[in-house]
Order: structure tokens, then sequence, then C-alpha cells
């Protein structure tokens, strides 16, 4: 353990530079060709499987693992991409454990699920490394689309809208593409710059012109590209976080768990990235998991997740939990932020109250406790800022502070469709959801566009 670890206060270089790349590489290592054969021989291709029911883009998981198993994971990637063009970094990052793994046959009966994510990794990164493009554009429709957002719901209405023939812009607001898969994941889940290798496979089919640094709201309004285009979707992500609601949360060395696992991600040098020497972070979803253990993976001494509720209610899987544990975090339940302990402007440490149902309501027992830090992360949730669509000339429906649309993703207002994180009832953090909406969007778009020439 190198010296510098011990520094007080937020510094950078906790680590020898080797310790670095240790630390940060791939969680799960990609199978190679046998690893793959043999675990794709454990899958009972089950008709009507639970796991493809499971899988919010309904991928055949049972015909891909069939195609890796005779030797044809070109196929097996292809099987993917027809129903998530973004299966490369849905194999990295989906919550594999809660959804398609959780009710694998082989679980339920022996605990020990077919490895579906690494399965589905092994035959997309094997047609990705090869280029295999599978789809050839359509003949050209004459329409064109506004995609507002270059996240994981924006790229695959892009690609499945391209794909029918369609002219596509994506105008996103930061210098890369990818949204979340780009800048809100841990390192360790996507190395090497997948992220940015998947959208330039998306996007080599053509048809699609991605322009950054563009902001709803800021560069056009929603009115604007209602007018100079055919359709528009709006896949914006959540701007906003939530306030700890704590006496002296301004305080030096209080920042928001998704700023921080950014800049994490864009850092060209993991050394020169400072770090407390005693972290808190505030939240129990993967946000709060990620900011944890990349903490303690820069070298923090001590990583506290201090949680309002019972580890049941942990948004965070079991296995991201115990992931936290296995890597030195310390998960603290039934605790919620009271005040922020401030030395001369700088975080001296946090001070939480203890929790407790009491009718069904969480309540403050009245009872505190003091933990020792010089950095807390905020990571109790996102909100959708909304003001971007203010302008638009026409009213969007809301609905708990996102937008309202219906079963094919249309809002109120004519045109415009919405999915992913921005709209109602959407699955936060999960990848895969969002592309489910965005391919959703763009089949109702496309027959919007086909049937009478107008959305």
């Amino acid at each position: 353990m190198a010296e510098g670890q011990f520094k007080q206060g937020i510094a950078a270089g906790r680590l020898a530079p080797p310790e670095y790349a240790d630390n940060f590489s791939d969680l799960h290592p990609p199978f190679d060709r046998h690893e793959a054969l043999v675990e794709a021989d454990r899958c009972y291709f089950c008709y009507d499987a639970p796991c493809m029911q499971a899988c919010p883009t309904s991928i055949d998981i049972p015909m891909f693992i069939r195609q890796i198993s005779t030797g044809n994971p070109v196929g097996a990637a292809k099987t993917i991409f027809d129903q998530n063009i973004l299966g490369g970094m849905c194999a990295r990052v989906c919550p594999t454990e809660t959804l398609c793994e959780e009710v694998c046959v082989r679980e339920v009966a022996e605990g020990k699920p077919v490895q579906i994510g690494r399965l589905q990794r092994f035959a997309t990164d094997t047609a990705m490394a090869q280029h295999k493009q599978f789809y050839e554009r359509a003949a050209p429709t004459g329409k064109r689309i506004a995609v507002v957002g270059a996240g994981p719901a924006g790229l695959a209405c892009a690609h499945r809208l391209a794909v029918n023939g369609h002219e596509v812009t994506i105008y996103e607001a930061k210098p890369k593409a990818g949204g979340l898969n780009e800048y809100g994941i841990a390192a360790y889940k996507s190395v090497d710059g997948f992220a940015q290798a998947e959208v330039d496979y998306i996007t080599a089919v053509g048809g699609i012109d991605v322009q950054h640094d563009k902001a709803l709201g800021r560069d056009m309004s929603l009115a604007e590209l209602a007018s100079s285009h055919d359709a528009v979707f709006l896949g914006m992500g959540l701007a906003g976080v939530n306030a700890l609601r704590a006496e002296g949360e301004g305080a030096e060395g209080v920042q928001d768990a998704v700023d921080f696992i950014a800049e994490l991600r864009q850092a060209g040098d993991l050394a020169q990235l400072p770090v407390g020497r005693r972290v808190v972070v505030i939240g129990g979803g993967m946000t709060a998991i990620d900011a944890a253990i990349q903490s303690k993976l820069l070298g923090a001494e001590e990583v506290t997740i201090c949680y309002r509720r019972g580890k049941e209610h942990m948004n965070a899987s079991e296995f991201e939990q115990d992931l936290a544990a296995s890597k030195g975090v310390t998960i603290r339940h039934w605790l919620q932020p009271k005040s922020v302990i401030d030395a001369g402007g700088r975080v001296a440490g946090i001070e939480l109250e203890y929790t407790t149902l009491r009718d069904g309501k969480l309540v403050g027992t009245g009872e505190t406790m003091l933990i020792d830090a010089d950095q807390v992360f905020k990571a109790i949730g996102q909100s959708f800022d909304a003001s971007p669509l203010n302008g638009s000339g026409n009213s969007i429906a809301m609905e708990g502070g996102r937008i309202k649309v219906d079963t094919e993703g249309r809002t109120s207002m004519a045109k415009v469709w919405a999915g992913g994180d921005c709209v109602v009832d959407a699955r936060e953090d999960l990848t895969v959801a969002a592309v489910a909406a965005g391919r959703d969007a763009a089949e109702s778009i496309h027959r919007a566009l086909t049937s009478n020439g107008r959305a």
C-alpha cells in the first residue's frame, strides 16, 4: 500500500502507478472460445424461456446461445443486435443477476445460472472485432428525424430509423456520444474505450449525423426541431441531482456522485484524480455503489455507504452490494444525513440520524451518530430538468416531473416521441430498458411516417 494513500483531505496519487491499472481492469474478463463453448453447453435451450421474458429487449437468448454452441458467434451477435443494437454494452453493464440470469432454470435448480451476460459479450465482441455490419439501409424515404440525446435510447432509436431509410440528426449536449455508457458507469465495467467503439459501430450503418455540444433549450428549441423535421425523439437523461437537505451541504468536499463518476471516466491519468482519505456516500442505488467502489480503488482508506432504509430496500442488486463489500466498502443502513460537519469551509464529517419504519412511513428516531469524512458524495437520485422543453410552442404533458408518453412513446405534442430516463416510469440506470424504449419509439415513428407521410 502506497504511503500516499494516507494523505489527509482530498488528494491525488494515493496509490503506486501500477495499482491503478490493476484496480480498474475488466471486472468480468471476456470468455475465450473454449470457455464460451463450455458455458453455452450448460444452457437447456428452454422453450418459452424465462430468461428471454425477463430481458427488456426480448433477445432470443436460447437461440444466440445455441448459435455459440454450434460455433457461430457472429450469427449469435446478429440475433442479439436484431433486438438490442447496444448488446455489447448491455452485456457488460446489465444487472443480469436480477434479470435474465435470475430466472435461468439452472439458477432456480442449482443456484448457478448460465452466464448469459458473458456469452452475449463473447458474441457481440466477436462480430464487432470483425467489423460485421448486419444491416443495410432501406431506400431513402426523404424523411428527416431529430433525436435529442446520444445516450442508449437516442442511439437505439437513431439506428432503427436509419436502417428504415430515414435521415437522422442526433443533437448531443456533451462532447462525446454515449450518454450514461460514456459518462455514468463504473470504469471497470467498460474498459478500453468500448463506449465510443460501440457508438462508431452503430453509426457506421450510415444516415446518422451526430452533432455534439448542441443542447436543447440553448442552441435550438423543440418547436424549431419539430418544424424543421418530420419527427422528433427526446432521449434526454437526468440532469439534476437531488439535494441532501442537510445543513452544511455546501461545504467543500461535498460532491455529486454522478459528476465524480463522469470525471473518472474521462480522466487520462487516474493517478491525477483526487479522492478523500475517508469517503462517505449517501444513497442506495447503482450510482452510490459505483462511486463508493471507485473511491476505494483510487486509494481511499475508508469508504462508507449510508442508506436510509434496509439492505432489502436498496436499488443496487445484491451482487453489487456484495461486490462493494469485497472491495472494502462498508454499507450502513437505516441512516439519513442530518448535517455536514464543516471545518473552515471543508468537510470534516457528517452527522446522520437513525431511521425506522413507523406505520409504513420512514421517520427519524432522533438518535444520531457521526462519521469522520473529508469527502461526501450525493447519490440519492436524479431529477429530470424540463426547462429545455420551454418555448416549444405546445405544452408537453408531464407527470411526476417527467414526460408523459403513451405505449408507443408518443408525447402530447404532435410529431414528438420520448423514451429513456426522461419519461414517466423509466427504469433508471438500465441501459437495456432505454434501448428498448428507443427502438420501439423508432418503429412507431416509422409506422407514422410511412402510413400517411406525417407523424
